[in-house]
């Protein structure tokens, strides 16, 4: 799968550079994380994608109104507030994504009758905001403690007017695409748990994304790996 980037498509870096932290082959804007930020929430992390930046809360498994219950698993609900402003249009469909996301691998049925609420607050946008807000969510479940079947990571794809893929684009690089395309994928077997799209593209050029994307979340992963083995080797 690594051979993938390498072979199936015409990949850069978004900023002309590769990140050490990545490894060879990736390309792959610079991460960084912070977890247990917030005192207030249950759990709570800041992610940084190149100079996009996220920090997530999450409250729970708590006691959730009468009106939102659900009898056999928990409610679970997504807030994202841009950075200024009210939440608009843009920031529900985003929700939504993040929320179908959470609930594909958070196991909801171990706590019947509660909530389960993530906060987003986007820092910066720089590009690749999706993928930041998936990767901010998940980085805070965990620290939360909330039961997952899975880790997951969100990667954004870009094509250019000439066909190269663009993985992790800047938010120039994204205006100028084709078309964008951002993934959610699980850190089992890499299993697409949400897609959304913009732009034109053809069925080919949808499955080089998804194999890009699928060999890059392996970087993610590690990334995840080795930020948590610091947090919890030093406590």
């Amino acid at each position: 799968m690594a051979g993938t980037m390498q072979t199936e498509a015409k990949n850069r870096t978004a900023d002309g550079t590769e990140s050490g932290r990545q490894g060879p082959g990736c390309s792959l804007r610079h991460f960084a994380c912070e977890q247990n930020l917030l005192s207030r929430p249950d759990g709570s992390a800041s992610f940084l994608q190149g100079d996009t930046s996220v920090l997530a809360g999450v409250y729970g498994p708590a006691e959730v109104k009468i009106s939102k219950e659900i009898f056999n698993k928990a409610t679970l609900e997504v807030i994202l507030r841009p950075k200024i402003g009210l939440p608009g249009v843009a920031e529900k469909s985003r929700e939504r994504l993040i929320r179908n996301t959470c609930e594909a691998v958070v196991l909801g049925t171990l706590h019947p009758r509660t909530s389960i609420t993530v906060v987003l607050q986007i820092v910066s946008d720089a590009g690749s905001l999706l993928a930041c807000c998936l990767n901010a969510a998940c980085i805070a479940l965990v620290d939360a403690g909330v039961p997952m079947r899975a880790l997951f990571c969100g990667i954004t794809c870009a094509l250019d007017s000439d066909g190269t893929l663009v993985l992790d684009p800047t938010a120039r690089q994204e205006k100028e695409a084709r078309a964008v395309l951002t993934f959610a994928l699980d850190s089992v077997d890499q299993k697409l748990l949400m897609s959304t799209t913009k732009g034109l593209y053809s069925d080919a050029e949808l499955q080089q994304c998804l194999a890009a994307a699928q060999a890059a979340s392996q970087h993610v992963f590690r990334f995840y790996r080795e930020s948590l083995q610091r947090r919890y080797s030093k406590s």
